[in-house]
Order: C-alpha cells, then structure tokens, then sequence
C-alpha cells in the first residue's frame, strides 16, 4: 500500500483541535545521540528480499492495528499527516530537513523512514498547548568516550559535542527564517533527550567511564544551554531486548547510574527500551541488530516512552 503526506486544513486536522496559546513561546527539546536517534524506522519500503516483504514497516504494523494505538499519524484517507503545531529540524548528510512533524526527519532521503522523533513529537504536541520544535542533532557510529566526550571528563573535547551545540545554536538562531509558522515568538529550550550508546559497548575503557562522561556530558549540555535544571531524558540501549550480552548490560548499568548523579538534581529520567525490541523475522531489516531491525513499531514504542517521560518530568 502506498502512502502520501496530506496537511489536513485547520479546522478539520486532529492536531488543530486544541488552540495553541496566542504568541505563547516555542517549546524546544532536542534530540541528541547516533543512528538510532537519526533513525532507522522503515515506513513503507516492502522489497521481499531487501526489506523482508514490508514486515515491521509502519504501514504493516498500522494496517494491523486492532486497538487505534497507532492511528492517529493518518487520516481517514491512510494518508500521514504533516502537523502544523509541531515542527523539526535535523541538519542531515543530504541538507537540512525542516518543516511540520512527520514521517522523513531522519538521515536517508525521500520520507521512508522515522526515528523517534516521530511519536514523542506527536506525544509533547498533544499535551503541551505551545508551539514545539524538536532539534535533531544525530550522527551514526559516534561514541561518548571520544566523538561526544564533554570538557567535564577532560582530554580532548569530543568533535560532535561541539558540533551538537553548535548546530543547536545555528536552529535557535534560525527559527524564524527555517519556519515561517513559528515568527515572532521567542523559544524556551524545554529538555534534552540522549538516545545512544551502541559504539561505547566495544571499548572497555569506553563502558568504565561511561556513567560519569554521560553526566558530564548533561552537565555541559545544561551550561551551555543555560539550563541548570532542564529535564534530561536518557533511553536506554536497548537493541536485541532483554537476551543482551555482558557488554551491551555494562552499557544500560552506566546509562542508569548517570542518571542518578547528585549533580544533576535528580531531574533526569532513565527510560527502558529493550522491552520494544521486536523479532528479525518480523523486521524489514533482518541483519541490522544495531538499527533494531529497522522495526518501525521499536521506533514508535521509543519515541512514546521518550515524550511520557519528558512530560512527567515537565510536570515537577
């Protein structure tokens, strides 16, 4: 089945129902990590050889929605909608993607794919009557210990730790010229999501520092953003669910222990993941382990967990 993106009209779309406050100020929460964060979700590629005859897409898994839990990413034409109160903005190999919340804010061309970008935006957007932006800063293969190291853990200050400020500047700086729908508000930067981990697992120096170097990071995140206190969510690594290896459990010990740092006052919250881990054979991408096999339901479930989270720690 083939699926197109339809921008329903404003008193018609389901997202339009609720009034967003006049000039109310711009909820900015990014999401930062590797390539699950970039995402690896397939939506709609159905290939029987490359991508396991479309099983796991997101069409699949809404096509077999019994209970409406995934439905209202369409409209009563099967088409996804484009949201007018939620907006990203993720600066990819490929250019710089912007514009209404929908399927396509990852790292691959065209509108195949979704990250989890895709429900936790629908998740804050539902809740929060603000306009929000979600800033993507994501590159795949990168690691905590060097590429994301924070000046807090010493040594040489990680290239992409640099560059995911920078980047989140550069979209603050540009809010109004990237999204007309959003000029003349000022923004409040409202959290900070970190999804990653994966490159860490391999290195033992890597896994023994990465509780500390994780709060260091959220630290410096923090600083830089002039955020003492902003709300930090951090999901776990949870590829493969809960059959994972010695290195990968090292990997979700430290991301929970960070969390519980003294230093970051408590407002910050480890969210499982491994429980949305689904099978290869019922995945599109049957030998991506690392990409969840490309399962758009994993990327969906996470992205949900991410926004409930971020929104119980929004309510303190």
């Amino acid at each position: 089945m083939k699926r197109v993106i339809t921008t329903a009209c404003l008193l018609l779309s389901l997202f339009s129902a609720k009034l967003i406050e006049a000039k109310a100020p711009i909820q900015v929460f990014v999401l930062a990590g590797q390539s699950n964060m970039e995402g690896q979700g397939v939506v709609d590629l159905d290939h029987e050889e490359y991508y396991n005859g479309g099983k796991g897409t997101l069409n699949s898994v809404i096509e077999s929605d019994k209970s409406g839990r995934y439905r209202h990413v369409i409209d009563g034409r099967s088409n996804y909608l484009k949201r007018d109160d939620v907006f990203v903005r993720f600066e990819t190999r490929q250019g710089l993607k912007t514009g209404g919340l929908s399927i396509g804010f990852t790292g691959y061309p065209g509108q195949h794919h979704i990250g989890p970008e895709f429900q936790f935006g629908h998740v804050i957007g539902n809740e929060i009557r603000k306009p929000v932006l979600l800033i993507k800063t994501a590159w795949g293969g990168k690691s905590l210990y060097k590429d994301f190291r924070p000046p807090l853990s010493g040594g040489i200050t990680g290239e992409y730790y640099t560059r995911m400020l920078r980047e989140v500047d550069e979209a603050l700086a540009n809010i109004q010229e990237e999204n007309l729908e959003l000029a003349g508000r000022r923004y409040e930067i409202s959290g900070f999501v970190w999804f990653q981990g994966w490159n860490d697992m391999y290195d033992e120096g890597a896994r023994n520092e990465y509780a500390i170097n994780l709060a260091n990071l959220i630290l410096g995140v923090r600083e830089a953003l002039d955020r003492p206190e902003l709300p930090v969510v951090v999901g776990e690594l949870g590829n493969g669910g809960s059959d994972t290896s010695d290195n990968m459990q090292s990997i979700r010990d430290a991301q929970r222990t960070a969390t519980l740092d003294p230093r970051l006052n408590g407002n910050v919250r480890f969210v499982q993941t491994h429980q949305f881990a689904r099978p290869a054979d019922q995945s599109p991408n049957v030998g991506h382990a690392h990409h969840w096999f490309g399962n758009a339901e994993s990327y969906f479930l996470i992205g949900d967990a991410f926004g409930k989270a971020m929104l119980d720690l929004l309510k303190r």
